[in-house]
């Protein structure tokens, strides 16, 4: 079989990327924004005067439907993911990209339409699932920026190093890192969780009078960035790891 020429792959790989690259970039800014005009909708009913902690109570019915956009959002990227690849390696790279780009332009589209976050130091409510998570919102930028270098470092190495998969040691530097950057966003609220002893009545805590008083009175102080880069860092790591590997095998 003969080889292609070195160049003539570079530049076909380079169109490959554009064509499956722009049409993923489009829909993640378009989610984005869509995603912030819907927030500009709820703060402008339960938060008029502005987003701040403590926070306001919400009907639980309310909870309830942000928490099915947050699964349907999920779905949407991973439905766009599964159909940008056949492969796990390229599903999974498309999600991380898609997930990265959403992100960011969620928090751009924000400050275009409310002037918020007044720096990326804001404290902000970024999931609900399965608790509230809470972080400056610096946090899942940089998050959201690593999701983009993964999925185009994978990407490359597939393109250009016949990278096939990801090895399950590699795999579980990825989620261990994963599992360790969680624990920081919902550290502070899982732990008013279980002070308070709300664990038994979890999955009615909307509907809980004391659990609100107490959240509605809570205002976040410190975020352990210690332990978030640590998360960072394992990440970081299965990454090299698998980079490496991918190299030495081509040679």
């Amino acid at each position: 079989m003969q080889k292609l020429n070195p160049k003539y792959r570079m530049n076909l790989t380079s169109n490959i990327c554009y064509k499956q690259c722009l049409p993923l970039i489009i829909f993640a800014v378009a989610m984005g924004f869509l995603e912030a005009i819907v927030v500009v909708y709820i703060r402008e009913l339960y938060y008029p005067d502005g987003f701040q902690f403590p926070l306001n109570v919400l009907p639980s019915w309310l909870i309830a439907v942000e928490i099915t956009r947050e699964i349907t959002t999920l779905l949407m990227l991973g439905a766009v993911s599964w159909i940008s690849g056949r492969t796990f390696l390229k599903r999974l790279s498309a999600f991380l990209f898609l997930f990265g780009i959403w992100d960011i332009f969620y928090y751009i589209a924000l400050k275009i339409f409310l002037n918020w976050p007044e720096s990326l130091l804001t404290w902000d409510i970024l999931f609900l699932i399965p608790i509230t998570w809470t972080g400056p919102v610096l946090a899942p930028v940089i998050c959201s920026v690593l999701m983009i270098i993964i999925a185009l470092l994978f990407n490359y190495l597939e393109q250009q190093k016949n990278l096939k998969k990801i090895k399950t040691t590699e795999l579980l530097f990825l989620i261990a890192g994963a599992c360790i950057i969680y624990f920081t966003f919902t550290y502070d609220i899982g732990m008013l969780i279980l002070k308070g002893n709300f664990l038994p009545d979890f999955f009615y805590l909307a509907e809980n009078p004391e659990f609100n008083k107490i959240l509605t009175s809570w205002e976040p102080s410190h975020f352990n960035w210690e332990i978030f880069f640590i998360g960072i860092a394992v990440i970081s790591i299965g990454c090299i790891i698998t980079f490496r590997r991918v190299l030495k095998d081509y040679k």
